[in-house]
């Protein structure tokens, strides 16, 4: 649980329980991930959504090859108004890499969709609950980071994960549960 401080005159505390977005118990919330791999660009990594004992396994293998490297799943329908908010909380079992966690909102560059993104490591084989500012997200299109638009918590329409560490081989994120905060 997250306390978070309301300024004003009284100086009063106010308590904000954690909001569940996803912890796939729900066979609905699983058919709402699917893969966005390199193979868009001409790559051949990798990777998917799979689910077990009611957790998201991404899971698959990076390859450099014809300038790929990058494997991603993401959750779409999603309709989330995170204001009230100011990060989310993850439980996540990695295997050492560095992820990305990704918000979309209703912002387009160019005509495409714009991620909100922010970096994890992960340690191998444990176990974290990581918690990720909103003030952490960059917003980025095809791996270019961009000036703005700032991300709007109110519009939450999708939330995935990406792997483009540059590093060849297989990989594999297990994630528990996403929790706003």
């Amino acid at each position: 649980m997250s306390s978070l401080p309301v300024h004003g005159n009284n100086m009063n505390t106010k308590t904000y329980e954690p909001m569940l977005l996803m912890d796939f118990t729900d066979p609905d919330t699983q058919t709402a991930w699917h893969p966005i791999n390199d193979g868009v660009m001409g790559g051949q990594s990798r990777g998917e959504p799979q689910f077990v004992d009611h957790r998201l396994v991404f899971k698959g293998v990076i390859s450099l090859a014809n300038n790929g490297g990058f494997a991603s799943v993401r959750a779409r329908d999603q309709h989330h108004d995170l204001s009230a908010f100011d990060g989310v909380l993850l439980r996540v079992r990695g295997d050492g890499r560095s992820y990305q966690f990704r918000l979309y909102t209703d912002a387009h560059h160019q005509g495409s969709r714009i991620a909100y993104a922010t970096t994890f490591q992960t340690t191998r084989d444990a176990w974290l609950e990581l918690r990720l500012h909103f003030s952490q997200l960059q917003p980025t299109l095809r791996g270019r980071r961009l000036s703005g638009p700032a991300f709007d918590p109110r519009h939450v329409q999708q939330m995935g994960f990406l792997l483009a560490d540059k590093h060849e081989g297989a990989f594999e994120l297990c994630v528990d549960w996403i929790k706003a905060v």
